[in-house]
């Protein structure tokens, strides 16, 4: 089988809800499936966003939603606008907006973790947003907010006087250390970045990168095992612009990433805590990596990075070479999986 994967093969083998894709044994990352959708939240990416009475702009506007605005999302479904990359739309409230500036997100509250390795421990925001405090109190500094599905890097569990439990972690970009509540973060296990397909020979593993139909394909033996849509570079970005072509290696890992550049205010510029699941494939730092900002995969958005949803970045960095042995936060070796870029 051909080792380049097209947006045909991809929809031919996910399939109506990528049933297809699973049944035949093929792993799709599903975030977009169409259908109804049980307990699943949107939060509000852009400043403001428009409902539509149906799944395209020229129907009638019925409602906006605002920035961080969390609503239920009933079902998802394809969009009329049979030429457009991103297709999803979700029903949220008294109609449908496109998927592209609403985060999937769910409510999902946690045991405070007492029993914190030494050396700190990866943890998992499970609700929309919280936020990061100067100090372990809701009438402290607000340092910046963190998004589900971000990841910290987490070295002690406190209390407040009133009782409240507060996860301290480490920023990489800032060196230095914030606090956020403790119930808002779920604390990974050792079982949920264990390795994917260990025994499968190294060698006979690639990914490769379609930036002209945005899939990003894992092979064993020349046999898809993976697809999913992502976001490559923006050719209209001054800075890295496009996603390198070519082959490159996975040899550098993080489980957890701030990434800043520029000014943030600008088009060019972003600061991004908690960046997930980050599987560095060039020595200038371009990425595969868990996406919180935008949820327009299928069409290209990057500085040059291949943004993935969080799920399947995780799924990425786990299935690939090197592994990062437990308790660590990153790996850097002088081997990797083979990546291909290509058009």
């Amino acid at each position: 089988m051909s080792t380049k994967i097209t947006r045909r093969d991809f929809l031919k083998l996910s399939g109506a809800g990528l049933i297809g894709a699973l049944l035949s044994g093929i792993h799709a990352d599903s975030s977009h499936a169409q259908g109804i959708i049980d307990g699943m939240q949107g939060r509000v990416i852009a400043d403001t966003i428009n409902v539509y009475a149906e799944p395209i702009k020229t129907s009638k506007f019925v409602d906006s939603f605002f920035k961080d605005q969390v609503i239920s999302i009933t079902e998802t479904a394809l969009g009329i606008d049979e030429k457009a990359k991103n297709r999803i739309w979700y029903k949220m409230g008294s109609g449908y907006t496109h998927s592209s500036q609403v985060q999937p997100v769910r409510t999902l509250l946690n045991v405070p973790e007492a029993n914190i390795r030494a050396e700190g421990s990866l943890a998992e925001v499970t609700v929309p947003y919280t936020d990061a405090y100067k100090d372990p109190s809701f009438e402290s500094s607000v340092i910046y907010r963190l998004y589900y599905e971000t990841t910290h890097w987490v070295d002690r569990l406190v209390w407040d006087g009133a009782g409240n439990a507060w996860y301290r972690f480490y920023d990489d970009k800032r060196k230095a250390s914030y606090y956020a509540p403790a119930t808002h973060l779920k604390i990974v296990t050792d079982g949920e970045i264990a390795p994917i397909s260990p025994n499968v020979d190294s060698n006979k593993k690639l990914l490769t990168v379609n930036v002209t139909e945005e899939i990003v394909t894992a092979f064993e033996d020349s046999k898809p095992v993976f697809m999913t849509r992502a976001s490559s570079g923006r050719r209209s970005y001054s800075i890295f612009r496009t996603t390198p072509l070519g082959w490159h290696i996975t040899n550098h890992k993080r489980l957890t990433r701030h990434m800043a550049a520029g000014d943030p205010a600008s088009a060019e510029g972003f600061d991004l805590p908690g960046i997930p699941w980050v599987s560095y494939f060039t020595k200038s730092g371009v990425s595969f990596h868990g996406t919180y900002w935008h949820n327009d995969f299928g069409v290209p958005h990057s500085h040059g990075c291949v943004n993935l949803t969080p799920q399947a970045a995780k799924w990425v960095l786990r299935w690939s070479m090197p592994t990062i042995a437990p308790g660590q936060q990153y790996v850097l070796k002088d081997y990797g999986t083979a990546v291909n870029v290509y058009e």
